[in-house]
C-alpha cells in the first residue's frame, strides 16, 4: 500500500509540474501562441488599445515603433500598447493582426510592407474596418495599401520611408569621383526593394555610375552573392530593405575588407557600419506617424482624408570607425555636416 501511495503522490507532483509549466507559458502568450507585449502611456486608465504590429527585430523597426510610441506620449495621447513581433514570418503576421482585428483595437500601427498587407487583408475581411496606421513602407501606391498618396481612399494611411536617393547616391563622387560601379543587394521576392533598384537605375546618366544589381533570396545568401561580385565593385549602396537591415554588419565587413566605400539609406545602417548616409530616421519617422495616430484617435478623423507622408526630417552622418578602417580623410568636404557617430 506504501508502495501505491508514494506513486499515486509522485503522478499527482508531476501533474502539478506540467500543469505549472503550462500555466507559465500562457502569462506570456495569446491564445494564438503570439507574444504581446503590453504598455500603458499616460494613464494606467488608458482611453485607447492600440496593436502594434512589427515585422521582425533590427534597429530601424525597433526605432519606428519606438518613436511612435515617444510621440503618442509627447502628444498626450493616453493608450495601451499591445505589440507583437512577427520574426519575419507573413503567417504569423497575419495571426497577430487577426487578433488585434478580434481584440477590437482601436488602431493597428503596422510596421514594414508585410504587416501592412496583412493588417489590410484582416480588416478587409472584417465587419468594423479598424483604422491602420503604415510606417517603413517604400511605396504604398504600387502595393496597391492605397489609392494615392494624397487621397489613400481606404482604412488605411501611414508613413514611407523613401530615401533621397539621387543625394545619397550622389555621395559616392563627393567621396571619390572615380567611383563607377555601385552594388545594390536586394531581396528579389520584396516588391519595394525593386523598387529602389529601377530608382536608382534611372539615375545611372545623370550621375555617372552603373548600378550593379546582387539579389537575394534570404540572408543567408548575402556573403556569397556579395562575395562574387565585390571585385567589380567600386562602391556599396544599402537600400531600406528588412532583409539588407538585418545584413548590415555583413556587408560592411565585407565592404571595409574590400575597400570599398558605402553609402546608406538610413542612419541605423551606419551605426551598423556603413560609412555614410543623409536619409531618414526611423524614429522621427514613427513620431510622424504618432501625430497621424492622434488625428484619428483623438480628432475623429478616418484615414481616408489623411494623406500618406513622406519622412520630414533627414539626417546625415558618419561611422568614425568606418571611415578610419577605409583611410579616407575626415577633412573631405562630404563629411563637414555630418554628425560622427561610432558602430553599435
Amino acid at each position: 500500500m506504501k508502495k501505491i501511495f508514494k506513486f499515486g503522490l509522485l503522478l499527482i507532483l508531476l501533474m502539478f509540474t506540467v500543469i505549472g509549466c503550462s500555466n507559465n507559458n500562457s502569462k506570456t502568450t495569446t491564445t494564438t501562441g503570439i507574444k504581446v507585449d503590453e504598455k500603458e502611456i499616460n494613464t494606467k486608465d488608458a482611453e485607447f488599445t492600440i496593436g502594434i504590429a512589427q515585422l521582425a527585430e533590427h534597429p530601424a523597426l525597433d526605432s519606428a515603433r519606438e518613436g511612435f510610441i515617444d510621440g503618442l506620449d509627447e502628444l498626450g495621447v493616453s493608450a495601451k500598447i499591445n505589440y507583437s513581433n512577427a520574426q519575419q514570418d507573413q503567417s504569423v503576421a497575419s495571426q497577430i493582426v487577426q487578433k488585434y482585428v478580434g481584440d477590437k483595437v482601436d488602431l493597428i500601427y503596422s510596421i514594414a510592407t508585410p504587416t501592412t498587407q496583412a493588417a489590410q487583408q484582416a480588416t478587409a475581411d472584417s465587419e468594423e474596418k479598424t483604422p491602420v496606421l503604415f510606417s517603413a513602407v517604400t511605396d504604398a501606391v504600387k502595393e496597391k495599401l492605397v489609392e494615392s498618396n494624397e487621397k489613400p481612399g481606404g482604412n488605411i494611411t501611414g508613413t514611407l520611408d523613401e530615401a533621397p536617393m539621387k543625394e545619397q547616391l550622389s555621395i559616392f563622387k563627393e567621396i571619390d569621383d572615380s567611383i563607377e560601379n555601385i552594388g545594390i543587394i536586394y531581396n528579389t521576392s520584396e516588391r519595394n526593394s525593386e523598387v529602389q533598384i529601377e530608382q536608382a537605375k534611372e539615375l545611372e546618366d545623370e550621375l555617372g555610375i552603373k548600378i550593379i544589381e546582387i539579389g537575394v533570396n534570404s540572408i543567408n545568401d548575402v556573403t556569397q552573392a556579395l562575395q562574387s561580385k565585390v571585385k567589380e565593385l567600386d562602391g556599396i549602396y544599402t537600400i531600406t530593405d528588412n532583409m539588407i537591415a538585418s545584413s548590415i554588419s555583413i556587408i560592411s565587413e565585407i565592404a571595409i575588407e574590400n575597400k570599398l566605400v558605402t553609402v546608406g539609406a538610413e542612419e541605423a545602417h551606419v551605426q551598423g557600419g556603413i560609412l555614410i548616409s543623409n536619409g531618414i530616421s526611423y524614429y522621427e519617422l514613427g513620431k510622424q506617424t504618432a501625430e497621424m495616430a492622434k488625428k484619428i484617435l483623438v480628432d475623429g478623423m478616418s484615414p481616408k482624408d489623411i494623406p500618406v507622408e513622406k519622412s520630414k526630417t533627414y539626417i546625415k552622418n558618419y561611422n568614425a570607425e568606418t571611415l578610419q578602417a577605409l583611410g579616407l580623410n575626415e577633412e573631405l568636404k562630404v563629411f563637414e555636416d555630418a554628425t560622427e557617430i561610432s558602430a553599435e
